[in-house]
């Protein structure tokens, strides 16, 4: 335990329950609010499903948020998950986390965040897009769009090793613009845009599910099989717009009062997430016909009811809103992604560099690694592809977590708990039980992408028992 006192000192307690709360929010509104609703229309094809399907992912996420509560009291330091999982597991269990949350989940989301970011600089700027190929080599192409991906992750780095007061107040500022300009979607899409003929047809049949063909342009009638399907399909674009909410459990270390404010700050700030969601859905649903929604051009949902609120200069109010939510939204995984990478040093379990602390009292190497290799992921997938391989990981891991708070209830009885897990046991093996259908569900009908994203997971088997340290 001292050596973890010990690590405390370096780090600066810089952040309050503001911004506690504006680093989950800021992390969990990304790209997705404004693209996929799009998608899930497609595979459900009805304004009852959409709504539910939003309202199922909200509220599964803040049943996560609040069971990780009880594990963020009892353990208030850098590192989060991943220190949750070594504390109720082994190492390896720990270390594979780290090994796939480097690899995959938080550079994957980075560069997936990245991408999005260029795709609507391109709206303001055509040469920015992916369709500008710089540089050909075989099949590699090489595209403005992935430059700019590129260049915003190296910024926000270089902003995040400057200490974690500049990524403090930048995650805050951009944060606040972000939610004020979202609810100002909501706002005069309802107002000035709304029509009942619209709302009234989208509800209609409410709870008719259908699939979209693109080939044909028809909608086909889906029940059994196909709809589990189409569903657990739908819930991957809402649940990775849910995601990263755990960021704030990375940088324990740097919060002030963290055995009350880490669990405040998750459950408030998935809560104000789940809100904003429903709301942009139901503003989509009385503005945009729902055959519109589900063909949007690049499914940029959010565009198309802009340009029904605001006319033609729509368009770029709602490019411009994405950049600066996409940035934000990179600027919160970049600084809590490196804590990660730092705590498993400490524990032998990654490069010994990013165990360092920089003047600034950050973690620089750590995240310079990171940086490094989200940028080559950019230059790897589409949005969708990135997508696909970071949520099933994503998922298994929070099972396993939450799982642990059941761990260790029996292995840790006399540990002070500050703060106790919301509903238990009933709401965390809820949770436990609708994510791990859904994994069985991705498993079966996405097995291409998300197949690829567990082998790499298991891939860090055998390097940790190759790099092990030797136990002593």
């Amino acid at each position: 335990m001292q050596e973890n006192e010990q690590d405390q000192e370096h780090f600066k307690r810089e952040l309050g329950l503001l911004d506690g709360t504006m680093l989950v929010v800021g992390s969990m509104i990304g790209s997705g609010i404004f693209i996929v609703s799009a998608d899930i229309a497609r595979q459900v094809g009805s304004a009852g499903w959409l709504t539910l399907i939003w309202l199922i992912s909200g509220l599964i996420t803040i049943i996560a948020a609040v069971s990780y509560g009880e594990l963020s009291a009892m353990f208030p330091k850098a590192g989060g998950q991943y220190v949750y999982l070594k504390e109720a597991y082994n190492k390896l269990i720990a270390f594979l986390y780290g090994w796939s949350f480097f690899a995959v989940i938080q550079t994957g989301t980075i560069a997936a965040v990245g991408v999005a970011f260029s795709k609507f600089a391109a709206y303001i700027y055509e040469p920015l897009s992916d369709e500008n190929i710089l540089f050909e080599l075989g099949s590699f192409k090489l595209n403005a769009a992935q430059l700019v991906s590129i260049f915003t992750i190296i910024l926000l780095t270089y902003i995040n090793s400057r200490g974690v007061k500049n990524g403090k107040i930048l995650q805050t500022v951009l944060t606040i613009i972000k939610i004020l300009s979202l609810l100002g979607l909501i706002v005069f899409g309802l107002t000035l845009a709304a029509k009942a003929s619209i709302w009234d047809a989208n509800w209609a049949d409410a709870w008719t599910t259908r699939s979209y063909n693109a080939d044909s342009g028809s909608w086909l009638p889906i029940s059994g099989t196909a709809l589990i399907t189409g569903i657990s399909a739908a819930m991957v674009g809402s649940l990775f717009s849910s995601d990263a909410w755990n960021g704030v459990t990375f940088i324990a270390g740097e919060i002030k009062n963290p055995k009350r404010n880490v669990g405040f700050s998750l459950f408030l700030g998935t809560f104000i997430v789940t809100i904003i969601y429903v709301l942009t859905n139901l503003m989509y649903l009385a503005v945009i016909p729902l055959d519109e929604i589900a063909t949007a051009k690049s499914d940029r949902v959010a565009v198309v009811a802009s340009q029904y609120i605001f006319g033609n200069i729509g368009t770029l109010i709602i490019a411009i809103m994405i950049m600066i939510s996409t940035f934000a939204c990179n600027n919160g995984l970049i600084m809590a992604g490196a804590r990660v990478y730092y705590t498993m040093a400490k524990d032998g379990l990654f490069f010994k560099k990013a165990a360092v602390l920089n003047e600034s009292s950050v973690p620089a190497w750590a995240l310079w690694a990171q940086c490094i290799w989200a940028s080559a992921l950019c230059l790897t997938g589409k949005y969708g592809d990135l997508l696909d391989f970071v949520i099933i990981i994503v998922l298994i891991f929070y099972i396993l977590t939450i799982y642990g708070i059941f761990i260790l209830r029996k292995k840790m009885p006399d540990v002070e708990r500050p703060y106790k897990a919301f509903g238990y046991p009933f709401l965390p093996m809820l949770y436990i039980i609708i994510a791990t259908a859904i994994c069985i569900s991705l498993l079966l009908t996405k097995f291409s992408t998300c197949g690829w994203g567990v082998l790499i997971m298991l891939t860090g088997i055998p390097v940790y028992y190759l790099t092990k340290p030797k136990e002593s």
